[in-house]
């Protein structure tokens, strides 16, 4: 089956821009002190003729998406470029035509031998993770869909029905989802406002008195003081995993400061998420933790939303690290371990009980992932990767347009706000915050919505 709005793949170019960081974030014991930002610009013509271009952008977030054991982390960055370089001459080369739900799976079943590749040019003496892969593609990807809204002078999320695509959700995930299509799992206009989760990293002062070496730069500099400035309701915490006295003691003080913070400001009703970064040896730390924090400051535990990857991101080699018991307490959702349906239902097995959706695995994977984590009742938020500019207006879209989804992480602000110039302007109420919550509703443009 074809249709008149089917997009040939008429040319790929990428570009990158590296940004320095305002201050450094710390998370999963690793500090990160810039970005290398990858650009991608497609141009479509669809069968009937119309012509338009999409724009894509992403950071290359190697230190997260690949960890080597061997390989430095000039190297792994290198080759994600490298990749993300490799995979847009391929897409270039691409003859059919489809819709780019279509287009962008078929380019997928390539991403491992151009990694293979890449990896035997680079010299790089370990493979590249699947994970890796999905993030040096997914400029190429948001393009490619983006390019399609333009294309037919529509929103990208409201061209997912029967209408457009030639393929049933049964083609990509399993026959549960026959006669379905994404049209069913996505709003067709995006969320007015959301909140926002705002970062309080491992080197983050939360008080003047941790503030050892202030940058001076008329941004806040601790956390009370982004409360008090951006109105913040919704505080993600990165933990340790590997010390529990430090774990206990940081949510706890930041359930000082925030009290202090809120009751100044009136509010009375915040939440947090608790970010692991898969460090946590096994469940027990998860379950001791809760236990300790319970006792310590109940009020802070009452607070918690969600728990993000406490252990390791290969769940089949760590099978003993079922989270039943502490999805029992909180929702337990996966990031690092979700890069496609077979790992979304090995998480189910192992008792996670929800779903981490992030644009920097590509918006096709975000989508489908997105529709079968509703179908299965499975808790969804939207992370980013210290997203910036139209890589973070990208990640917002997503969670505007995924219904269930209710908050939107965006660090970018405050650690790179150098990359958000410009985009500033164009989407004020995207970061311009002054109530914890940023205007998705401004996200309605054609094609992605930036």
């Amino acid at each position: 089956m074809t249709k008149a709005t089917d997009i040939f793949l008429k040319g790929v170019e990428t570009s990158t821009q590296r940004i320095d960081y305002r201050v450094p974030i710390k998370f999963g014991g690793r500090v990160v002190v810039d970005v290398v930002l990858l650009d991608v610009t497609v141009d479509v013509e669809t069968r009937d003729g119309r012509r338009a271009r999409g724009h894509g952008s992403m950071p290359m977030g190697n230190v997260w998406a690949w960890p080597a054991q061997i390989a430095s982390g000039d190297q792994t960055l290198a080759a994600m470029i490298r990749l993300g370089e490799h995979l847009a001459r391929d897409a270039s080369g691409y003859s059919e035509a489809g819709h780019p739900l279509e287009i962008t799976h078929d380019l997928a079943s390539g991403y491992q031998a151009a990694a293979d590749r890449v990896i035997a040019e680079s010299g790089v003496d370990e493979p590249m993770p699947r994970l890796a892969q999905l993030v040096a593609a997914s400029p190429l990807e948001a393009a490619i869909h983006d390019a399609y809204g333009v294309a037919l002078q529509q929103n990208s999320y409201n061209v997912l029905g029967e209408a457009f695509a030639n393929r049933d959700l049964a083609s990509y995930l399993t026959d549960e989802f026959a006669g379905e299509y994404l049209d069913r799992y996505t709003l067709r206009e995006p969320k007015p406002r959301m909140p926002l989760y705002h970062l309080v990293g491992a080197l983050d002062a939360l008080s003047e008195s941790e503030l050892t070496n202030p940058v001076n730069d008329e941004l806040p500099e601790t956390l009370g003081h982004w409360i008090l400035a951006d109105g913040l309701t919704h505080l993600k915490i990165k933990l340790a995993g590997d010390d529990m006295d430090w774990d206990v003691a940081r949510v706890v003080g930041v359930e000082r400061v925030a009290v202090q913070t809120q009751h100044q400001r009136g509010c009375s009703q915040w939440y947090y998420s608790l970010d692991f970064n898969e460090k946590c040896a096994s469940v027990d730390y998860v379950l001791e933790f809760l236990s300790r924090l319970r006792q310590q400051s109940p009020e802070a535990l009452d607070r918690v939303q969600y728990i993000e990857q406490p252990t390791h991101r290969d769940l089949r080699a760590n099978p003993e690290n079922r989270m039943h018991e502490a999805a029992k307490i909180k929702p337990v959702v996966i990031d690092e371990s979700l890069v496609d349906l077979d790992s979304l239902q090995l998480a189910r097995q192992q008792g996670y009980s929800g779903v981490a959706l992030k644009a920097c695995k590509g918006h096709t994977e975000a989508l489908l992932m997105g529709a079968a984590a509703q179908k299965y009742q499975l808790f969804l938020c939207v992370q980013d990767l210290t997203c910036i500019g139209r890589s973070f207006l990208h990640s917002a879209s997503v969670a505007a347009r995924i219904p269930t989804v209710t908050a939107i992480e965006g660090n970018g602000r405050q650690y790179c706000p150098a990359g958000n110039r410009g985009w500033d302007e164009r989407f004020p109420g995207m970061f311009q915050i002054s109530d914890g919550t940023v205007q998705t509703g401004e996200l309605n443009a054609l094609g992605l919505g930036y």
